[in-house]
């Protein structure tokens, strides 16, 4: 019997995370963020969707060479070419899974599938006894599990643990599920299937309702062994449960649950930070755990109560989940030695002394406008460095932008296209919409302006503004971000990597698509 002293954590953030429309990442930016995880002690890592495209497979591949300390999982369809797809991808890892699923709904066998219930079983089984002919570690699927019917459940679950499957995993795919209902379904699927003791069953919701966390947790309640969750809780349509909030509900309330995660929780919030920047995605400021008010009181009584006795109005410690007080770092003063150590603590590590140099160059430039250096200024310099190890053919060279009363806005910039410098210029409506102009009017990419966002990375007026651009073309969508001192710098620099993502044409397909 396959049994865990702990719950286990398995984090899609990089596989079903990236399904969020503009999440798309980089190869680079995958390794960063599956480093994070293994720092969190995350257990299994599901590092994307090997047959999806070859920068999927490829980075499920650098994933499972470089990290050590977590499983390694791909998912795959049912069928053989994904499973051998995955099997190759996830074969450098100290630990693999392959991660194979099928749909059980009616609705999902009959109108996408167009399978009878014999066949899906068939199909199931068949998958499994292949991916394990590849790895021992198999999790088995019913997609759509929370509208299928209990019997045929049953059926399917009990012929895939006998093919092999370990793991079996009883996704909520739509977010239609009820905690009280989903916790009586895992245990009727424990109380029913005979051979349940062979395998550890396995949640996946979706928060379309808002419930995602509270079915995660009443599966647990009822048996569940491994919850499979993102951080941030990010995932397509309304995203998925919430690492952060699944981990700290079980281990703050340890008088309801017998089992708890090994996760390194003061790791939460630097994890929460990274996915943040890199996919564009704020977290909004009163999201529990990492929000920025997640630990703020303002009300005279509870701030009285806090001070008098934290545990009045605070039911978890800030340092707990990796908040600390980040004062000045580093200064104007400080050298690249003192530079390199910090962002080693933030789990920060360049693969070139040039991309470290330009990093710590551009530090220098910020340490002369900022009094005070936090450590979300260090993690956006460190995006915008790595971001040109996947440059396109797009640069910014220099700026000016004229913004006066009475006076139509107009941007001038000298920008690269293939390697030549281009001067371009335009008005607009503000130096935002000057600035997108002047670059259209030399780049003509045909795209749509679905998304700009402006976030502070920390606080006061000298703060680094991040900025968010989401372009649209040919339906495919693409987050660009920027970081700088000068808001209308940074809105310039995030539409540009935003069509340097477009140009490259790297296209994700979605895992449930007809034909991949």
């Amino acid at each position: 019997m396959p049994t865990s002293d702990h719950l286990i954590i398995f984090d899609t953030t990089l596989r079903d995370g990236e399904q969020s429309p503009g999440a798309t990442m980089t190869k680079g930016e995958k390794l960063r963020i599956a480093k994070v995880l293994e720092k969190l002690r995350v257990d299994v890592i599901e590092a994307g969707f090997a047959i999806a495209s070859q920068g999927d497979f490829e980075a499920i591949k650098n994933i499972a060479e470089t990290i050590k300390d977590s499983t390694i999982c791909s998912l795959a369809r049912a069928l053989d070419k994904d499973i051998d797809r995955a099997a190759e991808a996830v074969r450098p890892a100290a630990r693999s899974r392959i991660h194979t699923f099928i749909a059980t709904s009616p609705i999902h066998m009959k109108h996408k599938l167009q399978m009878q219930p014999d066949e899906v079983v068939e199909q199931a089984v068949r998958s499994i006894k292949r991916a394990r002919s590849h790895v021992e570690d198999v999790e088995f699927s019913c997609e759509d599990a929370g509208r299928s019917e209990l019997d045929f459940l049953c059926r399917v679950i009990e012929a895939a643990i006998d093919a092999g499957a370990s793991t079996i995993n009883i996704p909520d795919t739509v977010g239609y599920a009820i905690p009280e209902q989903f916790g009586e379904t895992i245990k009727q699927l424990l109380n029913r299937i005979p051979n349940a003791d062979k395998a550890i069953f396995s949640v996946h919701c979706h928060n379309d309702l808002g419930l995602a966390v509270a079915n995660s947790l009443a599966a647990v309640s009822h048996g569940a062994g491994q919850v499979e969750c993102t951080i941030n809780g990010l995932g397509e349509r309304a995203g998925n449960a919430s690492l952060e909030e699944i981990v700290m509900a079980v281990r703050t309330r340890q008088d309801l649950y017998t089992i708890d995660t090994r996760i390194d929780t003061q790791h939460i919030v630097p994890a929460s930070r990274l996915v943040s920047t890199i996919t564009g995605f704020p977290v909004q400021p009163n999201k529990a755990i990492v929000g920025a008010n997640a630990f703020a009181h303002e009300s005279g009584i509870h701030q009285d109560g806090v001070l008098k006795h934290r545990e009045t109005y605070e039911i978890m410690r800030a340092q707990d989940v990796g908040w600390h007080t980040n004062s000045l770092v580093l200064g104007k003063h400080s050298g690249r030695n003192a530079f390199r150590s910090r962002l080693l603590e933030l789990g920060i590590q360049f693969d070139t002394d040039t991309e470290l140099n330009e990093a710590f160059t551009r530090f220098k430039a910020m340490a002369d406008l900022k009094h005070e250096i936090f450590d979300e200024d260090l993690q956006a310099i460190a995006s915008d460095t790595r971001q040109k190890e996947d440059d396109g053919p797009f640069g910014l060279v220099c700026m000016q932008v004229c913004s006066e009363t009475g006076v139509v806005p107009r941007a001038r910039l000298t920008l690269t296209m293939d390697g030549t410098e281009h001067k371009v210029e335009s008005e607009g409506s503000g130096p935002v919409d000057a600035t997108f102009k002047a670059i259209e009017s030399l780049v003509d990419s045909g795209c749509n302006l679905q998304l700009y966002s402006v976030n502070n990375i920390t606080s006061g007026t000298d703060a680094q503004g991040e900025v968010t651009v989401r372009l649209e073309r040919g339906g495919r969508i693409v987050n660009g971000v920027g970081a700088d001192t000068d808001i209308i710098i940074a809105s310039a620099r995030a539409y540009i990597e935003a069509l340097n993502l477009i140009s490259r044409g790297a296209e994700k397909r979605h895992p449930q698509g007809a034909d991949v």
